[in-house]
């Protein structure tokens, strides 16, 4: 036996060799380039704990720290028709789709779920921004209304998160018919007297601005979330004019009036409770308040004997 080679060496490569780590462990911030551990920036919420930019996150992840428990109940969508243009640029269009499913594990770029936050049953619906842009298309249209519809249903408020880069370009005249659509399922709660509350979160453009996003009964925004038609960049091209700094960020159109408030993604879940109670008439959040349990023991004393009420 050759100890030089059975023990020598192999003691040197395991001294010199490089251990392999996992690529996923640690996040780079976009803004401020802190590396973030990702347990830590999962457990904000996908919030930089240096420098407050929020990054986005999906919407189960969303609807997991908002709904009580993080127990919630998926509402089913009714699916459109798969290519009714048979649209096709660099790739088919159900091609796209099938990407997108994977890379996401989702059916579509809208989540609807029912549940409970801080007691208080709603109904909320969630784009999905790495979807296609969380881009809006039929499907997003049938979301929006099957979520009104369970809202009138159950006499319900509807939250509802934006995310997204416009209308679907591969579901042409389709994707934007969605916009009057939405606007109806919008009026059905309205008419119902149910509150519609939107949460913008980054980015929020193109129609699904002009339609659903800007029609709520109370308008939130996360901080620094883009939010417009056209984006600044076209606007500057048309215009030839320098815009001013910040222009079409949550900060920017809340000084302007656009927005009712700019709340952090950590402390959302707060502010949706203390607003829905609100417009439903209901009181005040408590915190820490459960049903009691029905199962407990008499009360005995000291020596074990049940103790008379």
């Amino acid at each position: 036996m050759n100890w030089i080679t059975n023990y020598v060496r192999p003691r040197i490569n395991s001294i010199f060799s490089r251990r392999e780590t996992p690529d996923n462990l640690w996040t780079k911030c976009d803004e401020c380039g802190t590396m973030l551990f990702h347990r830590e920036l999962s457990d904000n919420l996908n919030v930089c704990t240096n420098c407050n930019h929020h990054m986005a996150i999906t919407p189960r992840d969303r609807f997991i720290a908002l709904f009580d428990g993080g127990i919630f109940t998926q509402i089913d969508v009714p699916a459109p028709v798969a290519d009714p243009l048979q649209f096709r640029d660099q790739k088919k269009y159900p091609d796209r789709m099938k990407a997108a499913q994977k890379g996401t594990g989702e059916e579509e770029a809208m989540l609807v779920a029912a549940g409970e936050i801080g007691r208080t049953p709603i109904i909320a619906a969630a784009q999905d921004f790495s979807f296609m842009a969380g881009s809006m298309g039929m499907y997003v249209g049938n979301a929006i209304i099957a979520a009104a519809e369970e809202a009138v249903k159950l006499r319900r408020p509807l939250v509802l998160f934006s995310a997204a880069g416009g209308a679907r370009m591969q579901e042409g005249i389709l994707s934007l018919m969605q916009m009057p659509r939405t606007t109806v399922a919008v009026q059905m709660l309205k008419e119902a007297g149910l509150p519609y509350i939107v949460v913008l979160t980054h980015p929020t453009t193109g129609g699904v601005t002009a339609s659903y996003a800007m029609l709520g009964d109370v308008h939130i925004a996360e901080p620094n979330a883009l939010i417009c038609f056209a984006g600044p960049r076209v606007i500057e091209q048309t215009i030839r004019e320098k815009l001013p700094e910040g222009f079409q960020r949550a900060e920017y159109l809340l000084d302007h009036g656009m927005l009712d408030r700019v709340t952090s993604r950590t402390q959302m879940r707060d502010e949706l409770i203390g607003i829905t109670r609100m417009l439903m008439g209901l009181p005040p959040a408590v915190k820490g308040d459960l049903p009691a349990p029905t199962d407990m023991p008499e009360p005995q004393d000291a020596e074990g004997d049940t103790a008379a009420p």
